[in-house]
């Protein structure tokens, strides 16, 4: 006859019991020891002897649901132990998962408690180990309000009386070794929130890899495999992040560059982009590749910018090791890395960070600092000790596991701005009353503070769309530490003047030089992103005025404007040979339109002004230093003629840049140049090559002693159509 059940019993079976530990496994009383197991499907249990492999006691039903206890009068020193059950006629023997002390140490929780656990991702989530001397999983979780927290999985039926966890009251960290557990089973942790009700089940915020789309588990990942090949790559890739570096990105969606269109358009792996964009990327010059967030999203809509594992590379294109061996392949080729990475918010999906023990653990409790009503998403609650190591221990994860060369942060106006895209009563005031958000100014520092301090050559990138002084500045003069900063009125101005008829021009004039006011208070990102083509604006090439060939024209006179200007430059895909239609995440680039000349043109400028960019030190050195620009006639509005000189330290080292931004060719144009001697057409937009009429200027033109623009020599040019000159003076 079974035992009426105890108080206790009851919380185990019902799965309410937030001390498990404290009734199931082994325990010591004046009769003897004891073993206590719940066993759902077991019929009979037994417990072994690890040493001997012999039954020393059988288990007694202490519960219909299958609540077990075995007693043992003769014994008083706790040993190892198994267990061992049977059900339809069968039997099979297994370590008792409650057997086993504690996986994290009191350091580990002092440390995650106090938000100075930078390697957190170590401790937490899940990870294969040897645990007194078995080989299993280690799982852990940062819940401190929930009743009671279990791993679920296809391992137990997803059910949540079979593993819930010991709690570490200090912090509120949750953890559980589960003996004889492999890596590849999917997982969540079903938590019973503070006001008794259980929580949709929760994806694990450490996870290092997660279920495809659309599942939404977590994924024990294997330890990696990964032999990494770029030993010479890391000792030397601050040289290619430096501000005085040519630094050109390429930005691209790892799911819509190009796609199978054999196995029905799926999506290529990690393994073939490293195969197939690489070398792509590499040929065209461009000496970075930015991706579109990777960390793991779960709605293809967002582009990754609304994650749920800032941990997990997504499985989209593969698992771990595959994403390991992309950056590899890029470092190879010479290409840096830069992670889009989003901390400004996360999506409200049931499986995500939201309410997670059924509080604001991550987010604010208060909407007016905690949604995001234009994103339908919520804020980290920034000075939340725990929280910032969240984020921290993530960007650190990517530079240290997967040798990721630099974090653009995404949305940082959002994170700064405590009245971000909000109206009079919709926000709360810092402290001081003002509108500064104080936390994440502190949390920025400090991921600033960090990812240089690592001393590993990695850099950072803010996406930050106001006036904020000194985002690329560093924090002992006040500055936020950034590495660099998306100089995004640069893109508004010019993108709004290219996208206007030449003949109105004149009027606008300002638009292109106007950001050379303010061009070198930043270490300034010229960005031409994925931004400026997705909801309705259409590409780039669309936004160009005039027929097909002015059109062509004007975006190849453009990137050469871009390309000659102060500051590093950004292009998305799709770009570079000119792109028709507006930017559709769920296709592959328009490939085809390459068999087309002067789609083929742009792409073949675009190669050239990379190789020209990175060779001529006058166009990369001084790109944040005022020292490197002066006008040579920034004022001839009238004719839409802009002229200017770059300049790197060496005073020989000099390009001279002229554009031509009507359709009208001007003969026999004259500017005035800093020094004598011969002047090499290095690029000229308009050359056949590129698709455009050929008006140029033999390959080189001699400066003859005539002053002008308040220089004693000049050069007589023929300016072509809706063209760009960049000449280079001859030692």
């Amino acid at each position: 006859m079974p035992h009426p059940p105890s108080p206790d019993a009851e919380a185990i079976v019902a799965a309410r019991h937030g001390d498990p530990f404290a009734f199931l496994g082994m325990h010591q009383a004046s009769a003897g020891l004891y073993v206590r197991a719940f066993l759902p499907d077991a019929e009979q249990m037994a417990v072994v002897d690890g040493a001997t492999g012999k039954i020393v006691a059988e288990g007694e039903r202490l519960h219909a649901a299958g609540l077990f206890v075995a007693s043992m009068p003769a014994r008083r020193e706790p040993f190892r132990y198994r267990l061992r059950v049977s059900h339809g006629g069968q039997s099979r023997e297994f370590d008792d998962i409650y057997r086993f002390p504690p996986v994290l140490g009191e350091l580990d929780v002092h440390l995650l408690t106090e938000g100075n656990h930078l390697a957190s991702y170590q401790k937490l989530g899940a990870h294969p180990i040897v645990h007194d001397e078995v080989e299993g999983i280690a799982f852990a979780v940062w819940a401190p309000n929930a009743r009671r927290v279990s791993v679920v999985g296809d391992f137990n039926a997803w059910d949540g009386r079979r593993m819930p966890m010991r709690k570490w009251h200090a912090g509120g960290f949750w953890e559980l070794f589960v003996p004889g557990l492999r890596p590849g089973h999917v997982y969540k942790y079903e938590l019973l929130g503070a006001d008794g009700v259980v929580l949709p089940l929760k994806a694990d915020p450490h996870a290092e890899e997660a279920e495809q789309a659309p599942g939404t588990a977590s994924v024990i990942a294997a330890p990696s495999r990964h032999r990494w090949r770029d030993a010479a790559w890391m000792s030397e890739r601050w040289r290619h992040n430096d501000r005085e570096a040519p630094i050109s990105i390429y930005e691209v969606h790892l799911g819509s560059w190009r796609r199978n269109l054999g196995e029905g358009g799926r999506y290529l792996s990690y393994r073939e982009l490293a195969e197939e964009l690489v070398p792509y990327v590499a040929g065209l010059g461009f000496t970075h590749i930015e991706v579109l967030p990777i960390t793991e999203y779960p709605f293809d809509g967002s582009w990754g910018y609304q994650p749920i594992s800032l941990f997990a590379p997504t499985s989209r294109f593969g698992v771990p090791d595959d994403f390991r061996a992309f950056v590899d392949a890029c470092h190879a080729a010479g290409i840096a890395v830069v992670l889009d990475w989003v901390p400004g918010h996360f999506p409200s999906d049931a499986h995500g960070l939201g309410r997670f023990d059924g509080t604001a653990l991550y987010e604010h409790e208060d909407p007016r600092q905690g949604v995001h009503r234009d994103w339908n998403t919520l804020i980290y609650n920034f000075g939340r000790r725990e929280v910032a190591n969240f984020l921290l221990a993530s960007a650190l994860y990517w530079l240290r596991e997967y040798h990721i060369d630099g974090l653009r942060v995404d949305a940082v106006a959002s994170m700064l701005y405590l009245d971000y895209s909000r109206e009079a009563g919709e926000w709360v005031p810092n402290p001081y009353g003002g509108r500064e958000n104080l936390d994440a100014i502190a949390f920025l520092r400090r991921l600033n503070e960090l990812v240089f301090g690592e001393s590993s050559g990695a850099t950072t990138a803010a996406e930050e769309s106001t006036a904020w002084p000194g985002v690329s500045r560093p924090l002992y003069v006040g500055g936020l530490g950034f590495g660099f900063k998306w100089n995004m009125g640069w893109m508004h101005d010019t993108l709004g003047y290219m996208a206007r008829d030449p003949i109105h021009r004149k009027h606008h004039h300002n638009d292109m030089t106007f950001g050379l006011l303010y061009a070198f208070h930043e270490n300034f990102i010229l960005p031409l992103s994925h931004d400026e083509v997705v909801h309705g604006k259409g590409s780039l090439l669309g936004r160009m005025p005039g027929d097909r060939w002015q059109r062509f024209a004007n975006l190849r006179a453009y990137f050469a404007f871009m390309w000659t200007h102060p500051g590093k430059k950004l292009l998305f895909m799709g770009g570079e040979f000119g792109q028709q239609r507006e930017w559709n995440h769920d296709v592959g680039l328009d490939w085809h339109l390459l068999a087309d000349p002067l789609h083929a043109g742009v792409r073949s400028l675009v190669r050239d002004l990379n190789l020209l960019y990175r060779a001529t030190p006058a166009l990369h050195r001084l790109d944040c230093d005022p020292a490197g620009f002066s006008w040579i006639d920034a004022a001839n509005g009238a004719e839409s003629v802009i002229s200017y000189v770059r300049r790197s330290h060496e005073p020989d080292e000099l390009a001279v840049i002229v554009g031509n931004y009507t359709p009208v060719p001007r003969h026999d144009y004259r500017i005035g140049v800093p020094r004598p001697g011969r002047y090499v057409e290095r690029v000229n937009t308009d050359a056949e090559a590129y698709g455009g009429s050929g008006v140029g200027n033999c390959g080189a033109v001699e400066a003859e002693p005539l002053p002008m623009h308040g220089h004693a020599h000049s050069l007589r040019l023929q300016l072509p159509p809706l063209g760009v000159l960049i000449l280079t003076a001859e030692p």
